[in-house]
């Protein structure tokens, strides 16, 4: 079978660039692993912690805000298992909206493990062991990550956890404990703490959410530590041990001290790893560096007509890196001359309030020597975020000393993922901290405190502080 590019992998970034390929003109077949498309996104990654994200915070409202709002209700209690099978509905809805792009776009799908037989040629072996080659001139390798074990406590999916399976648990953690406070860690730590867990958060480095602005991680910690949580800040594992239902936590702080805990579950969230196992890359010449394949400018591999994109190359690990790499391969295909600008990919933490960040953070200003100011406001001066009892956090601004060009946006607060849309755009423009200023913002809204903050960072002179 041929065709004029082969996508191996169907996640985000592999089914986005196979719909672009199939615009541009291109005769499209995509490869998948497992039995439904969509990638580790939208089976069990993004798309299902964000239903049950919102599930656990729909319950945490009808038990503890309702009353003030004036809905009085019977206590609420936790149904795990329609959770679970919510979320499920909602996988199922996305899995099977992304199989109807493939039909519409006339991309051909095969299920089943695409190896390279050489650079034109992929063999595809399905489930039930039947052999098929494609013959190709283009392939994009978008075979995303997966969870990195610590390696003295490997994942035994049971006690010692990856995201994976927390997000399948049929039971509620007495004591989850949660080996990472990024931003996996976070967002699963918040789901079980407000549905009644204990949950402590056990991280190496000195801050949470460490690839953030300092800011946020200080403001995180903060909320989180409001709702139950235990923070433990520059700790390091030592050992964890499955005893049956209990796991032993050991961790060493700096100064020698030893902490023990006991839970009943432990997740490994200390980040992913490129997935490449199986591809046949030594095949086709293709070594990895460090885990991650290789990549020029044009994301294309040192064989000619082979790219990747996504994890399993350099940068930051999100979905919509990988659907920006996705267009960006299948226009370079098609002649064109598209654009990544990789500093303004944003980044989002899904606990609540959530973080949102863009551009530069503060300690990446300080460690170039670059001259910055900063604006910022909090939610709680906010008459939108009052009414709707969401005054937790704030918004910073950077903006460069003598210019004013904004150089980052970072925000903890109420909507903060929908909200750094306005700061990607204002900074791909290049706009100034007063530009945004002087913008008409809609009162009363959340993105008033974008406004103020850069009122702050221009002239020091927010109106509503």
């Amino acid at each position: 079978m041929q065709y004029n590019v082969t996508v191996i992998g169907s996640g985000p970034g592999g089914y986005v660039a196979a719909i672009r390929c199939a615009q541009l003109g291109f005769k499209t077949v995509i490869i998948e692993k497992y039995d439904t498309l969509g990638g580790t996104c939208l089976n069990v990654g993004c798309i299902p912690s964000k239903a049950l994200l919102d599930s656990s915070e729909h319950f945490i409202n009808a038990k503890e805000h309702f009353k003030e709002h004036g809905i009085d209700i019977p206590a609420p209690k936790v149904n795990i298992k329609q959770m679970i099978k919510r979320k499920e509905d909602v996988v199922k809805s996305n899995v099977d909206g992304i199989a109807f792009l493939m039909k519409k776009n006339k991309i051909d799908v095969f299920h089943g493990m695409g190896s390279f037989v050489d650079k034109n040629t992929i063999l595809v072996k399905s489930t039930d062991g039947k052999e098929t080659k494609v013959a190709t001139e283009k392939v994009i390798i978008a075979t995303g990550s997966k969870p990195t074990p610590l390696p003295f406590a490997p994942f035994d999916k049971k006690r010692i956890i990856s995201s994976t399976e927390a997000l399948t648990l049929t039971e509620i953690p007495s004591h989850l404990i949660v080996i990472g406070g990024g931003v996996i860690g976070m967002e699963l730590g918040s789901v079980y703490a407000r549905l009644g867990s204990k949950v402590t958060v056990v991280e190496f480095l000195d801050s949470l959410i460490p690839t953030m602005d300092g800011t946020m991680g200080k403001e995180l910690q903060k909320v989180a530590k409001k709702m139950g949580m235990d923070i433990y800040l520059g700790h390091k594992v030592t050992a964890v041990e499955n005893k049956g239902k209990e796991i032993l936590l050991k961790a060493e702080a700096k100064d020698g001290k030893v902490l023990e805990l006991k839970g009943d579950y432990c997740l490994v969230s200390i980040g992913r790893r490129p997935y490449t196992e199986g591809l046949g890359l030594e095949k086709v010449g293709i070594e990895t560096e460090k885990g991650q394949i290789p990549v020029d400018d044009h994301l294309k591999t040192k064989v000619d007509n082979i790219y990747a994109i996504g994890d399993v190359i350099k940068g930051a690990m999100l979905a919509h890196k990988a659907e920006e790499e996705g267009v960006f391969v299948a226009e370079q295909m098609a002649g064109q001359k598209p654009h990544v600008n990789y500093l303004l990919i944003p980044g989002v933490v899904y606990t609540w309030p959530e973080v949102a960040s863009v551009g530069y953070t503060e300690e990446h200003l300080k460690s170039q020597g670059r001259a910055y100011k900063t604006g910022s406001f909090p939610y709680k001066a906010l008459g939108r975020a009052r009414a709707s009892m969401d005054t937790d956090g704030l918004v910073k601004i950077l903006a460069d000393k003598q210019t004013d060009e904004i150089l980052g946006v970072h925000i903890i607060g109420a909507r903060a993922a929908d909200m750094i849309a306005a700061g990607v755009t204002a900074m791909e423009f290049r706009a100034s901290a007063e530009d945004v200023s002087r913008m008409s913002h809609a009162h009363p809204t959340y993105m008033e405190a974008v406004k103020e903050a850069c009122l702050s960072a221009t002239e020091n002179r927010p109106i509503h502080l």
